[in-house]
């Protein structure tokens, strides 16, 4: 065999198909494009899905790649066995109705014994027990014997996916030796040990299977083949596992390094092997823009990460690491994948504030658990209630694995239904709901049904009228040949100057003519099967399928969309000068009244920092910086160092929009021809939207003058209002009058408290006598007629002096509605009382919400005639946290 390092391997399989008229893939980002039925990419023939359907169509008959890839359904079997990992790399050729069996069996035997250099008494297959023709293939055409070739079920040799394209499969099988196996007499391929590991899955997509669950042959036959670039290197580099391969055992070194050991055996070696697999999934997740959260793959970042520091813990790392790890991951795959380098900043920046939120939480969150099996040991119980589970998961950020573990290490468990019925009864208050009803989890939609791929020629980079037939039209939900005056339509066009909604730009509106015929377009998307739709109604005349119309584009909307999006360019150039490279473009909205930019950052901007980027985009459209745009090939681009996308997929070949030595960046919107056509810029508002990530809005050109405009009108009606001549002399006048009205103010607090002071002092005895002992704690709740918040402070503040432990909770009823106070001391929090929770469930009663943290708390509710029982509750609360 052939000794060869993971680079080496994926460059040669691509050559090798390359050479055999394979057009060459990248790999698609790991977060899925077009395709709701996945979180994250978890196989190469997930973003081929389009291409087998017919929705897409393929960029050549015979494709191969490289995609890399996250599974985490064995995540308990990772660092544990040989060939289990998070991450894993897919190397893939697949053919769209071009080659079959009698190719692509020989071709891959010839890798993997010529190329690879496997002796091929090493190598097994099987097939599916009713594929003759792939049996013959391997038998008389490779010259295996039958003793090689095992003929395995539906269940081993069938690849489906409910209905869709589907067809037997067959896969190659590497010998590692007795002893890799169990050792049991009947051991041979299809045993779950580790000894004939699958190297190669060849899968022959020649049925459709239909909704009564029967097959019907395919038109057009195809193949999907898969091979997992790490288990090879298993093979060629006779390693004892996925972890001993050089990249990864080079991660795993850097890990080793940290806990100051040489080398690892036994529970070590499974944290080691768990570190370095989970923080490089992470980093990669954290390249295609994937942001720590609690739902959807934000959480699969989430739970990784938190998992690999709880094993760091284990192995006895002092302090943080993940930065560390995640640095000796880029450095190890950066040959292949340029984004790691690109997005390192970022990366480490994201991973770093997320560990660094852990470990503030996890302290809290261990003394709650320990406190929890402390209990239900001394009741003489094993289980931890899923309630108390799902609170450690929403409070204090466990992944329910990471208690698992920890429950496990101790002989205890928690119960997982009741777990499961807390998260999902969380995800029905807060998600929306996601359709997956087909094999890419979208909707069907008549879209669905139009033929896929009209090819549909966009002239609007140069012109904003054309020429153009009309290929299909859709009114309400069917595909029509003509429509009439007062109908709402979609129309395909074979040319168009309407530019389709895409990479944030919205699409254009404007007119379709034709003698007598007007349609007013509103909007133009991209929908399934590739088409592009131009949406509006029927204004007069009527539309008919073939026809020749003139399709015109509003200029002056494009226009402003148009300012808008360079405008976004210049934002994202002075956001980094101004806060630095960790600045990465997450998500934009550019119309034609304004912009809207996410980006990532952890902190609020300051006024000086706003005034800064704004200065900075302004000056830049001043200085007429004249905008070029060019085609060229990614990594040409990359050269030049164009800024892409997270998450975006680039073909061979891709726009690069240039502002000087100002900005550049792929991208294939529309954009001014000089920065000065963008006339002026102007931010509306900056805000978090999510952990880490920040929204500017901002308008350009006449949207911003109207805004100015109205601005000055409100100075001078706020001039006439305090009397003053002048906008300018406005804050010296405000600042009188807030003056005058402290002072005001002051005085009549002064009498109030004078008055309610002895008052207050009886509420606060007559509440004190109400209160309760638990477990060594004071426990208080109380209501307070006519109270507002303030008055509720005062009183809270008396309470402190006497209460030296425990917990109060304060309902101020005022006007039918209900406030919330709560305060915990120091031991109480310790101890497991969380103040934001108690207010949160009470608030909730009274038809209200709020929170804060552990130590004190506030919210209110509408609703105070429930004030009573949401009193009670936090009562009950309390103890429960005790």
């Amino acid at each position: 065999m052939k000794s060869l390092t993971v680079n080496q391997i994926r460059d040669r399989y691509l050559d090798l198909f390359a050479a055999k008229g394979h057009h060459l893939l990248q790999s698609s980002p790991l977060v899925p494009q077009g395709d709701n039925s996945l979180l994250l990419i978890n196989s190469g023939v997930a973003t081929m899905k389009a291409f087998f359907t017919g929705q897409e169509k393929p960029p050549a008959p015979r494709v191969a790649s490289c995609q890399k890839c996250i599974r985490t359904t064995d995540i308990d079997d990772v660092g544990k066995d040989a060939r289990h990992g998070s991450f894993f790399e897919m190397l893939g050729n697949f053919s769209f109705g071009d080659y079959f069996k009698k190719e692509v069996i020989p071709w891959a035997w010839e890798f993997l014994t010529v190329e690879m250099g496997i002796p091929a008494d090493k190598l097994s297959v099987s097939v599916y027990e009713e594929d003759d023709e792939a049996y013959d293939i391997w038998h008389d055409v490779i010259g295996l014997a039958p003793e090689k070739i095992f003929k395995l079920d539906k269940a081993e040799n069938f690849w489906e996916h409910g209905v869709g394209p589907c067809g037997p499969c067959s896969e190659i099988h590497f010998d590692r030796g007795a002893e890799a196996g169990c050792g049991k007499p009947g051991c041979q391929v299809g045993c779950d040990c580790d000894r004939f590991m699958e190297v190669w899955n060849l899968v022959f997509t020649q049925f459709n299977k239909n909704e009564d669950g029967s097959y019907s042959p395919l038109e057009l036959t195809g193949i999907d083949t898969g091979m997992g670039l790490e288990r090879l290197a298993i093979v060629l580099q006779e390693a004892p596992s996925i972890f001993d391969i050089d990249n990864i055992r080079g991660i795993r070194q850097a890990v080793l390094e940290l806990a100051g050991l040489e080398t690892a055996t036994g529970s070590k070696l499974v944290s080691a092997n768990i570190i370095a697999d989970h923080v490089r999934s992470v980093a990669f997740m954290a390249a295609d823009g994937v942001l720590p959260s609690n739902e959807g793959r934000g959480y699969i970042l989430r739970r990784l990460l938190r998992r690999a520091v709880r094993h760091g813990q284990s192995l006895g790392i002092n302090g943080a690491f993940v930065v560390a790890i995640a640095k000796a991951s880029i450095d190890a795959y950066s040959h292949a994948y340029a984004n790691l380098t690109e997005k390192e900043s970022f990366i480490l920046q994201t991973l770093g504030q997320e560990e660094s939120r852990f470990m503030e939480t996890l302290d809290t969150g261990m003394n709650l658990l320990q406190k929890q099996m402390d209990s239900i040991k001394a009741n003489g119980k094993s289980t931890i209630s899923g309630a108390d589970a799902f609170k450690l998961y929403d409070t204090y950020g466990f992944p329910p694995d990471l208690t698992r573990e920890i429950l496990e290490d101790a002989g205890l468990k928690f119960d997982e239904d009741g777990f499961k019925r807390e998260m999902e009864a969380q995800k029905q208050r807060a998600r929306q709901a996601r359709g997956v009803s087909n094999y890419m989890g979208a909707d069907e939609t008549v879209y669905h049904r139009l033929e896929p791929n009209m090819p549909t020629l966009f002239c609007g980079y140069e012109a904003d009228t054309c020429q153009a037939k009309i290929l299909a039209i859709v009114a309400g939900d069917g595909i029509v040949d003509s429509a009439t005056a007062g109908q709402e339509i979609s129309l395909v066009l074979d040319n168009t100057p309407f530019y389709a909604e895409s990479g944030g730009q919205k699409g254009d509106g404007g007119k379709i003519t034709a003698n007598d015929l007007a349609v007013e377009i509103y909007d133009c998307i991209n929908v399934a099967g590739g088409n592009t739709v131009h949406v509006g109604k029927v204004i007069s005349g009527t539309v008919k399928k073939g026809a020749t119309v003139t399709a015109t584009i509003d200029t002056t909307r494009r226009q402003s969309t148009t300012g808008n999006h360079s405008a976004t360019h210049l934002l994202q150039k002075a956001l980094r000068e101004v806060l630095g490279d960790h600045v990465e473009q997450s998500g934009s909205e550019v119309s034609q009244d304004r912009l809207r930019f996410d980006f990532t950052h952890n902190a609020p901007l300051s006024a000086e920092q706003r005034d800064q980027i704004e200065t900075l985009v302004n000056q830049r459209i001043w200085q007429a910086i004249p905008v070029d745009v060019m085609l060229t090939t990614p990594e040409e681009a990359r050269k030049s160092g164009a800024m892409a996308l997270f998450g975006e997929k680039y073909g061979d070949t891709v726009r690069m929009v240039k502002m000087g030595d100002q900005s550049i960046e792929l991208c294939g919107g529309t954009h001014v021809a000089n920065t000065q056509q963008i006339g002026v810029f102007k931010l509306l508002s900056e805000g978090g939207i999510a952990s880490g990530v920040r929204r500017i809005e901002a308008t350009t050109g006449l949207g911003a003058i109207n805004v100015y405009r109205e601005a000055h009108k409100t100075l001078q009606a706020a001039a006439e209002l305090c009397k003053v001549q002048k906008p300018q002399d406005l804050p010296a006048r405000l600042d009188a009058i807030l003056a005058e009205n402290k002072e005001l103010k002051k005085e009549l607090t002064k009498i109030q408290s004078e008055a309610s002071g002895q008052e207050q002092a009886e509420v606060v005895a007559s509440l004190c006598k109400n209160a309760e002992t638990h477990g060594g704690f004071t426990l208080l709740a109380g209501k307070l007629e006519n109270y507002d918040i303030e008055a509720m402070r005062n009183v809270a503040d008396m309470l402190r002096k006497d209460i030296k432990s425990g917990c109060v909770l304060l309902c101020g009823v005022n006007a039918g509605a209900a406030q919330f106070l709560a305060f915990a001391t120091d031991d109480a929090v310790k101890a497991g009382i969380h103040a934001g929770e108690i207010v949160k469930e009470a608030a909730k009663i009274c038809g209200g919400g709020g929170g804060g943290k552990p130590s004190q708390a506030q919210a209110g509710g509408k609703n105070a005639e429930n004030a009573d029982a949401a009193l009670a509750k936090a009562i009950e609360l309390m103890k429960s946290m005790l």
